[in-house]
């Protein structure tokens, strides 16, 4: 439990510096939750570059084999669900 507030308060306090700087964060130190991002670049269809809504940049991996990225493009916003940095599901909210 400490340690998830922890991370958790070391994410709000780099927030804003991650926003300022447009610095790429480890994706392993974001909470585990649900997240808007927009996709930068597809890496390959396990990995994507995106930015966050604070303006921090990350890689994100898929973290089951039923998730694949050869949908999604540069430019689609994508709603999504972290577990330990990696992507369980998503959504991409773009209409294409």
């Amino acid at each position: 439990m400490h340690k998830t507030v922890a991370l958790l308060a070391l994410f709000m306090a780099a927030a804003p510096v991650a926003a300022q700087a447009g610095t790429t964060i480890d994706s392993t130190l974001i909470p585990d939750g649900t997240y808007t991002v927009k996709v930068e670049k597809v890496i390959d269809n396990k990995h994507i570059q995106v930015t966050m809504d604070n303006g921090a940049e990350t890689t994100l991996a898929g973290g089951r084999d039923s998730v694949d990225f050869t949908k999604v493009k540069a430019g689609d916003n994508v709603k999504l669900s972290l577990i330990k940095g990696a992507v369980m599901v998503y959504l991409d909210l773009s209409a294409h």
